[in-house]
């Protein structure tokens, strides 16, 4: 997920991308706790999408507020 393609996105459909990533973040931290985790990789690209969704949604209302 680069930002270049979250930038063409509306801030509805960046909501729903976080709530996805939270809820996967959550899922693997589970698995990760349990013991069951197979591929752990997956816990840290979870993260740095967050953090790029949530740049984005920053971005976006800096913008408007400029405006």
């Amino acid at each position: 997920m680069n930002a270049s393609e979250l930038r063409g996105k509306s801030g509805d459909e960046l909501r729903e991308a976080l709530l996805e990533l939270l809820k996967e973040q959550f899922n693997l931290r589970m698995l990760m706790g349990s013991g069951q985790m197979v591929r752990p990789h997956l816990f840290g690209q979870a993260s740095k999408n967050i953090a790029r969704i949530k740049t984005v949604i920053t971005e976006k209302k800096r913008a408007s507020e400029n405006s």
